[in-house]
């Protein structure tokens, strides 16, 4: 995440990066949702003191807290950008309860690698469709950390620089 926030910045994009609370006191496992979208709300509105529009982006965990604090708590985001949407939990086989993505009015952009067992393509392409107003970028090769296979020729800086350009391309055309 360092490295997509220092190439959304050298390309002029605001950003802000936080830690939960639970992260800061060095606990392994999350606090619950209110307590996550507390911190989350924090953070966005510190960021929209200082900007126009706020483009909610997260990666896995982060994103799906994002996408509560705009579908749940009506948080009013401009466009929100999942890198790696945690669609299936850790060690489950079935899809978590995304019914507040249905309740988001604006755009949603989701990555996903195609090899993220989290965010597996051939749900959160679907998800996507099934949206209002969202679309899927599948990053080949990725893992949930869009690490691709060396084989690929591509070094992970690079594909962060390839998720960095897409999320801007995106941004603009909001």
């Amino acid at each position: 995440m360092v490295t997509l926030r220092r190439s959304l910045s050298l390309r002029g994009i605001s950003v802000m990066t936080f830690n939960y609370a639970y992260t800061e006191e060095g606990r392994k496992a999350p606090d619950r949702l209110p307590k996550l979208l507390n911190v989350h709300r924090a953070a966005a509105d510190r960021l929209g003191a200082y900007c126009d529009r706020v483009v909610i982006a997260g990666k896995s965990m982060g994103g799906r807290v994002g996408s509560h604090l705009v579908g749940d708590l009506d948080w009013p985001a401009a466009g929100l950008v999942y890198y790696g949407y945690p669609l299936v939990p850790m060690g489950k086989k079935e899809p978590r309860d995304i019914s507040h993505l249905e309740r988001i009015e604006v755009p949603q952009l989701f990555f996903a690698g195609s090899r993220d067992r989290l965010s597996p393509p051939d749900r959160i392409i679907p998800l996507a469709r099934g949206l209002p107003d969202a679309s899927a970028e599948i990053i080949d090769g990725g893992d949930h950390s869009f690490k691709v296979p060396k084989k690929s020729g591509m070094t992970h800086e690079a594909v962060i620089d390839d998720l960095a350009a897409r999320t801007i391309d995106w941004i603009y055309a909001l």
